[in-house]
């Protein structure tokens, strides 16, 4: 009996991912083939009970603590005091990573805790009067299979009133950014029971509103010692609800990536032209990845894919990354207000500025930094990406995957997913087995968009790799 068909197309195509994702025997009558009876090897768990632990265990009262003291520092400008115990970024900085070493003692030294420190200069630009010690600090837990590969969360950690120089006007900053550096910090907490097989970075970045040069220069550290850098999670603002458009909403965020990797060769964007990628570059697959991890395990929660490197003429600690080369993206409220970012502390017209605690939801700061410490966790258990996706099918009535096998002793198999062209994030997957090369009978190559991830044993996948070559003649 041939399968029901819907606008000419089979319905198995149609189904939703968790059924595709079953490896039925066949697509359609007739016995199943050899790749078929290998997809139905073991499949991988759905998901993973630990992220839903993860996720319960964030606390809004530890995530209020945390930006209640960066907020009264007083001022964490960069050009701030570097010498007192209670004011300044100095205080500020050391304080962050006495909580990271606490944290770290309670785990029985899972963390390694160091500062990263880079000088800026007058002469690197205008906005730096003096040459200052941009000094980030990093919380790192080594992966035990892995340990060179890099998931990194960040959050900043210096603030600012009007002027972006102005060292000793109070700037408490308290969603810009102590939001998301005490996100960096409760991850810290709750990642820290936990082994993985890659990194985990924690990270505190300086010089963030002076011209992002903590990100700067732990991406020409990252480089230049040959981090593999799966992604980097900067969250920059993660604790207001409360909009300048008058909306209130704490059930959605947004992810800004951008779509294709700067430092793509032309012959790369040449290819875009005439096979797709435009928007599938490391950087988009991360951000997409982030959204299925809230809709996956975060309820109430719903992502917004924003198709920008940032806001709109502004920046983030992700940028530097994305220089270098490595995938990020900026995680972030959805509702900002603007009278709450970067403004000395007054009233005017009955309007007041400034950027207090009192602007903060620690419910939803908290709820943000969960969502980020599971996507921490599954890219930290999961195996690596693909390597040498192709995609064949010209013409044919049916679209061939072929990819390299991933040496990682925690694969199990792979899963092939696809997309309709205009549509922002993958709407359908198929567990394929442990093989690398796929056919997916009945799905015309011209109509969709295509992907491979690897699967662990315990169900983590990789990042989605996009195919970047085309099935040469014979293969």
């Amino acid at each position: 009996m041939p399968l029901p068909r819907f606008r000419n197309r089979p319905f198995a195509v149609l189904a939703g991912a968790a059924a595709l994702c079953l490896a039925l025997p066949a697509w359609g009558p007739g016995p199943a083939t050899a790749q078929d009876q290998a997809a139905a090897a073991a499949v991988p768990p759905q998901i993973d009970t630990r992220i839903y632990d993860i996720v319960s265990a964030a606390s809004p009262d530890r995530v209020e603590a945390d930006i209640r003291m960066l907020a009264g520092f007083g001022t964490r400008n960069t050009f701030s005091d570097t010498i007192s115990e209670t004011r300044g970024i100095g205080a500020a900085r050391r304080w962050i990573k006495a909580e990271f070493d606490r944290i770290s003692e309670a785990c029985g030294g899972c963390y390694e805790v160091i500062y990263l420190n880079g000088l800026v200069t007058s002469e690197d630009s205008p906005r730096i009067p003096q040459d200052t010690w941009v000094v980030n600090v990093l919380a790192i837990k080594r992966g035990t299979v892995n340990p060179n590969t890099y998931v990194i969360m960040s959050g900043d950690i210096d603030s600012r009133a009007s002027s972006g120089s102005d060292a000793v006007t109070d700037a408490p900053g308290a969603n810009d950014n102590a939001s998301g550096m005490a996100g960096a910090i409760e991850a810290a907490r709750l990642l820290a029971d936990y082994e993985f097989g890659n990194t985990v970075v924690l990270a505190g970045l300086s010089g963030e509103e002076q011209g992002l040069w903590g990100g700067r220069h732990m991406a020409r550290v990252a480089a230049s010692e040959g981090w593999d850098i799966i992604g980097v999670l900067n969250n920059d603002m993660i604790g207001n609800i409360e909009g300048v458009d008058g909306v209130i909403e704490n059930n959605t965020f947004r992810v800004f990536s951008e779509p294709t990797p700067v430092t793509d060769t032309e012959q790369a964007r040449a290819r875009y032209r005439v096979f797709g990628g435009e928007v599938d570059g490391p950087s988009r697959q991360l951000a997409r990845y982030v959204a299925q991890t809230a809709d996956r395990y975060i309820p109430n929660l719903d992502p917004i894919m924003i198709y920008r490197l940032d806001r709109f003429g502004r920046g983030g600690h992700h940028r530097p990354f994305n220089d270098a080369g490595f995938a990020g993206v900026r995680i972030m409220e959805t509702h900002e207000n603007y009278t709450r970012q970067h403004q000395d502390i007054r009233v005017e017209n009955g309007i007041e500025y400034g950027d207090v605690v009192e602007g903060v939801d620690f419910d939803y700061a908290a709820r943000m930094t969960a969502l980020n410490a599971a996507t921490l966790a599954q890219l930290a258990w999961a195996p690596p990406s693909p390597a040498g996706v192709a995609i064949g099918g010209a013409v044919q009535p049916s679209t061939r995957l072929v990819w390299d096998a991933v040496d990682d002793p925690r694969v199990a198999g792979y899963k092939i997913y696809w997309r309709d062209t205009t549509a922002p994030r993958w709407q359908h997957s198929r567990w394929v087995g442990s093989v690398t090369d796929f056919t997916l009978e009945g799905l015309v190559i011209d109509n969709y968009l295509f992907g491979v991830a690897a699967v662990g044993h315990d169900g983590n996948e990789s990042v989605v790799s996009f195919p970047r070559g085309q099935i040469p003649r014979g293969r």
